[in-house]
């Protein structure tokens, strides 16, 4: 494991829908990180959250991929690696995926295992779930990107653990909620003491 990992939390205001400027402001805040090893941003930062019916738009999902293409090109630059909120279209699927780019790849990816429908939330109508999510390797760091929901069931974050994470970064684009702070904190407190892992909530 590396002795010292640098990672920026950017939490950003987003415009669902608008592709453009939610990348600008990606690409802005990564120069503004430019000492960080790595910057993470919200779930569906891309897209902005929630993109509700976007997603069963083709064209708005394919251009939502090319703009995700355009910000992993972006980190060739030698700048900060980029956790990337974004959507991922396969096989006939849409997922809601963070993307790890640095060095102009795509190094690695997870796709969100639990989705939400309930309350505000009804992604199971326009994303289909991921497998549960393997830890990513990188720089000599295994990562475990849990996206927002796969928290709140414990066997997202026990499977990354047992599966050699080092650490959690953890992702969310949840609509703002009163007194939802304190579930959180609690919530997160409670994931670090069962898998014995840092966590980074965003």
């Amino acid at each position: 494991m590396t002795e010292r990992l640098t990672i920026a939390l950017a939490q950003l205001n987003q415009r669902v829908g608008d592709l453009d400027a939610n990348a600008a402001a990606m690409l802005e805040w990564r120069a503004k990180a430019a000492g960080a090893d790595l910057i993470l941003f919200p779930e569906l930062q891309l897209t902005g959250y929630p993109p509700e019916d976007l997603i069963l738009k083709p064209e708005f999902v394919r251009r939502t991929m090319d703009a995700a293409d355009r910000l992993v090109a972006a980190t060739a630059d030698g700048g900060p690696a980029m956790l990337i909120g974004t959507v991922i279209a396969e096989g006939g699927a849409v997922y809601n995926a963070m993307v790890l780019a640095d060095d102009g790849q795509v190094v690695g990816r997870t796709l969100k295992h639990e989705l939400p429908n309930y309350g505000t939330f009804d992604e199971k109508r326009v994303f289909t779930p991921g497998p549960l999510p393997e830890p990513i390797a990188w720089r000599g760091v295994r990562l475990g990107v849990p996206i927002c929901e796969d928290i709140w069931q414990d066997r997202v974050c026990a499977h990354l653990a047992e599966a050699g994470a080092d650490m959690l970064l953890v992702p969310n684009g949840s609509p703002f909620e009163i007194d939802k702070d304190e579930k959180r904190q609690q919530l997160v407190r409670s994931r670090v003491v069962t898998t014995g892992l840092a966590l980074a909530y965003l």
